[in-house]
């Protein structure tokens, strides 16, 4: 049973690529590639956007990508540095759960991927987890493999085990603490990535993430758009005051602690440069997905917004990554400021800001030309982050 989709109006049905292409646009060629090697999880996070959110599509796939997809992605991979002079890729092992796939499968994989890496181009190979599968043999095949490891926790063993459980209702963090302890102060360790949960104490939060000594923390807003919002109250920015308070103990440490891309993504802005994050900022997002079936898609967390949100119609078995490079969603998601309405592009923050995530921007029947539903709490922390860097600054150039 296919994927019902029902195209937005922004961008899908509205933005003319044509016309773009003819006035001098050219789109940003894919650096990162997101393989999902599994389509199931062991956890039942209640705010999962794959399993909890709009598009179902999982339920319709195959349960773990075959050799053959795999190949035939690192062939597209490898074809796509080599027409765009790429000197750098990254492959991104995603799911579900990835390391479901299991030890021998995922070597076999790797080994794939980069033997069809025989150009210039370097490839780097990050796997997300939730970490709770995480043993030794699979560290031992990471840190041969040169393959760095993103682990998903929302902070205190409490405030995780009451969003990230098990299917039995069980909590994960006692299973997550272990793969940590194992791979903190390793090169292969690339950091955490963290839910924000207004309910939850953010300096506590923070602090439970720093034990591990991460060489970064994600915070992420709970994904949710004008149609399915996120519960808050009327007229308050939760996520925005949380976000506030993680950032003022983060940026008033006597040191450096850990990178925190968003913070450091909003600093970087708010001082003319650029950011790394699809949260912030107007870079051109250059990620694109391959599914267990072989299918090339949009970033995946459009999953969140509507059935088939993600849909190209393209296959790595019959397409190239260029032929996605044209279609008007991952098009909307390079061309900056020309993405953004009306509201947007008259708000002073919109440079730093970018409209918000592209996932939080969706309405039923409109599309993502919408500010972010979390558009408050962004101003928030922006305005926020602003007030502490200009005093800063003016206390340097005092001395």
């Amino acid at each position: 049973m296919g994927t019902l989709v029902t195209p937005a109006r922004w961008p899908d049905r509205t933005l003319d690529v044509p016309a773009l292409l003819a006035a001098g646009w050219r789109p940003t060629p894919f650096r990162d590639v997101v393989l999902k090697v599994h389509q199931r999880c062991n956890l039942a996070c209640d705010y999962c956007y794959v399993y909890t959110m709009a598009d179902q599509s999982w339920r319709d796939r195959p349960l773990v990508m075959e050799p053959a997809t795999w190949r035939a992605a690192a062939g597209r991979m490898a074809e796509h540095a080599a027409a765009h002079d790429l000197r750098r890729m990254r492959l991104i092992l995603h799911g579900g759960e990835p390391l479901l796939a299991g030890a021998a499968r995922l070597r076999d994989l790797i080994a794939d991927v980069r033997a069809a890496f025989t150009g210039p181009c370097r490839l780097d190979v990050q796997v997300q987890t939730n970490g709770v599968l995480l043993d030794d043999e699979l560290l031992g095949l990471f840190a041969g493999q040169g393959v760095r490891v993103g682990v998903s926790l929302d902070g205190t063993a409490a405030d995780n085990d009451r969003r990230r459980r098990r299917p039995d209702g069980g909590g994960s963090h006692a299973a997550v603490d272990r793969a940590l302890r194992r791979i903190a102060g390793t090169d292969t360790f690339a950091g955490l990535l963290c839910a924000v949960d207004p309910a939850t104490d953010p300096v506590a939060t923070y602090e439970a993430l720093l034990a591990y000594a991460p060489p970064a923390i994600d915070f992420l807003l709970p994904h949710a758009n004008w149609s399915a919002p996120p519960q808050r109250p009327a007229g308050g920015t939760p996520h925005g005051d949380w976000l506030v308070a993680a950032f003022d103990r983060w940026f008033g440490a006597p040191r450096q602690e850990t990178a925190v891309r968003l913070f450091e993504d909003v600093l970087a802005l708010l001082l003319g440069g650029s950011g790394r994050s699809e949260q912030v900022g107007l870079s051109p997002v250059a990620v694109v997905v391959v599914e267990t079936d072989g299918t090339i898609e949009q970033v995946d967390t459009l999953k969140s917004s509507y059935p088939g949100a993600c849909a190209t119609g393209l296959t790595v078995a019959a397409d190239s990554f260029d032929a996605a490079l044209t279609h008007p969603g991952v098009a909307a998601r390079q061309i900056g400021a020309a993405a953004l309405g009306d509201t947007c592009r008259a708000c002073a923050l919109h440079p730093v800001c970018g409209g918000g995530h592209y996932a939080h921007r969706y309405r039923a029947g409109d599309g993502y030309r919408n500010p972010s539903v979390y558009c408050a709490d962004m101003a928030r922390l922006i305005t926020h982050a602003r007030a502490r860097l200009t005093a800063g600054l003016g206390r340097y150039a005092r001395r």
